[in-house]
């Protein structure tokens, strides 16, 4: 399960209601936490901004290298190796080994689908162009 600011806030609360007992140092504990963690929340998405908006490749382009990188590393695991591995047993190539990958990927991959699905929410409710 995703953790997002809404966790982050019943966490806090939690600890807020164990360690402070008066109700008015209680309140303004809350206030303070939930402050924090919206400025947090928005500096995040200035920096997003800037770095969407760059035209340098190396600024921008991250997020997507990283997509890439994930798409090329599954086709290599799970098309690429296997045909590679059945053609070298019918072809008797000797000491054919390829790497595996580990299930690292599907964390990766399941992440960035993640982002992509909030992306279209979004854009379905109109909030961005």
């Amino acid at each position: 399960m995703a953790f997002g600011i809404d966790d982050a806030i019943s966490a806090g609360l939690e600890i807020i209601n164990k360690f402070i007992p008066d109700p008015a140092q209680k309140q303004a504990a809350e206030d303070a936490l939930r402050t924090s963690l919206q400025q947090w929340d928005a500096q995040q998405n200035a920096v997003n901004a800037v770095e969407g908006g760059n035209n340098a490749v190396f600024v921008s382009g991250w997020r997507p290298a990283i997509g890439w990188v994930c798409a090329c590393a599954l086709a290599f695991q799970y098309l690429v190796r296997p045909l590679l591995l059945s053609l070298s047993s019918v072809m008797h190539w000797q000491s054919f080994n390829l790497p595996g990958l580990d299930d690292n990927l599907w964390q990766l991959m399941m992440g960035m689908l993640g982002m992509g699905g909030l992306r279209t929410f979004e854009k379905i409710k109109g909030v961005t162009k």
